[in-house]
């Protein structure tokens, strides 16, 4: 029953997240890290603040332990990224990381990381879930904790200020000093308070944080940057007269940010604006990649400095490893990950933070102005999104539909090619595009439409609807 998707191994506690999965995870993670001559060096875990995350740990650590496999067990709720930099930099062969990311609060899961702190890709998963099938759960041992402990099968660290001194070491902190930046952050009940207050009160920032407390039902809310869930955030940063407000997911891998008008910058508008000041403020070259579902925006700002942009199916593992082989300068999603050259392997909304904050002290212009010279140089666009719930069969007869038989709607304009690199993407000649492609963490189907104005990108919504029967 585990079956890894586009953001690791996600299920619902009770159900299918059970002690008795999360460990024959780890007893199959322990057979192939053997298999590679990999287990002499260990394995580094963590967890968020989800429901059972920290005992999920432990009960992988001590199968961990019975195996002979030294088991790093982060013993405080960190991000995702803490997990990913320290893999990366003492150079683990494997990690994990108990989260469920943005999903409901009732989902938990299990994140595996390889060499050099990337997302473990569907080769790595594939043979993972290969390994889970030749198990019986009698072949499922166990250390008591303690004993493991003593042992030294289990050590606990914290290397969190590992981690923030190489952000701090990264960005312009004396900029930053100089600016006097007031800034609001949500962590959305999640793991990102510690991180961010500690790196913006070094730089200075006044900083006012709402939603920083241990809530493993994230206040009723999905743990998820969006216009829906950052009202609150909006709100603070309009009362407080505040420069920028800053939000992060549950496990703080992905960013939201309210501007200085109290403006939600959707993550391609993030995304965009970070591209824009790494090439024309700080002077870097290279090129851009996003995934099939993230803003053209980010081709036409590439474009503008005679750079490329490239295109990858969804998974931050396609991202990471497209940016490793054409020495990209940064790269992201329109879900709200991203990461920059240079930095780890995978996103990070704590590092994308201090880069925001150093955009506005470095450029000394507030987000909205920077956004408005961006769409004065390389044009505007404009995207509609939406989300659709639906039955197995229901799934059954849009996959045939879309994938199989490779079906379109009576589009309006004019289609310059089809892809089907992940779910089914047009590209219209007006420079517009669509795509409907089901998550891979959720049972959802998205359909994602940009146009060169609104209201067409509603309508060819409008038309998916229907043409899918999802009203």
């Amino acid at each position: 029953m585990i079956k890894f998707g586009t953001g690791g191994w996600r299920a619902v506690i009770g159900d299918e997240f059970t002690k008795a999965n999360i460990q024959l995870l780890a007893k199959a993670l322990s057979d192939k890290m053997k298999a590679e001559n990999a287990a002499e060096e260990g394995i580094v875990i963590g967890y968020d603040r989800r429901f059972l995350a920290k005992e999920a740990m432990q009960w992988a650590g001590r199968v961990f332990a019975a195996e002979g496999i030294t088991a790093y067990l982060i013993n405080k709720s960190s991000p995702t990224p803490l997990i990913m930099f320290y893999v990366m930099k003492h150079e683990f062969p494997y990690g994990m990381m108990v989260t469920a990311s943005h999903n409901p609060a009732v989902y938990n899961g299990i994140k595996v990381f390889t060499a050099g702190g990337r997302d473990a890709n569907e080769e790595q998963t594939k043979e993972i879930e290969e390994y889970i099938d030749r198990l019986s759960p009698e072949d499922v041992k166990e250390m008591e904790y303690d004993e493991a402990v003593a042992a030294g099968l289990i050590r606990e660290i914290y290397p969190l200020n590992e981690y923030l001194d190489d952000i701090i070491a990264a960005v312009n902190m004396e900029a930053i000093r100089g600016c006097g930046l007031k800034v609001v952050l949500d962590p959305l009940y999640g793991v990102s308070e510690t991180s961010l207050s500690t790196i913006l009160l070094t730089a200075r920032c006044e900083v006012i944080t709402i939603h920083d407390r241990h809530d493993t039902l994230f206040g009723g809310k999905l743990p998820s940057p969006s216009v829906a869930t950052l009202r609150p955030l909006q709100n603070a940063v309009i009362d407080n007269r505040a420069d920028i407000g800053i939000a992060t997911d549950g496990d703080a891998d992905r960013i939201g940010v309210i501007d200085d008008t109290g403006r939600f910058l959707h993550p391609n508008d993030i995304l965009v604006l970070l591209y824009y000041y790494l090439v024309r403020y700080k002077g870097w070259e290279g090129p851009v990649v996003r995934n099939i579902a993230t803003t053209h925006m980010l081709d036409k700002v590439a474009e503008k400095f005679g750079q490329k942009c490239y295109e990858v199916p969804v998974g931050f593992k396609h991202i990471s490893s497209k940016m490793y082989a054409t020495g990209a300068i940064i790269g992201g999603e329109s879900s709200g990950g991203l990461t920059v050259r240079g930095h780890i392997n995978g996103k990070d909304g704590i590092y994308a933070a201090a880069l925001l904050a150093e955009m506005i002290a470095v450029t000394g212009k507030k987000l909205s102005d920077i956004y408005k010279e961006i769409e004065e140089e390389c044009g505007s666009i404009f995207m509609e999104e939406r989300d659709y719930k639906f039955t197995q069969e229901k799934k059954e007869q849009m996959h045939k539909l879309l994938m199989e038989d490779k079906q379109l709607p009576k589009l309006p304009f004019e289609v310059e090619k089809v892809s089907y690199l992940d779910g089914s993407k047009v590209y219209f000649k007006n420079g517009g595009w669509v795509v409907g492609r089901f998550s891979g963490t959720e049972p959802l189907i998205r359909v994602f439409c940009e146009m060169p104005n609104l209201e067409d990108a509603k309508k060819i919504c409008d038309i998916y609807e229907d043409f899918l029967g999802l009203k």
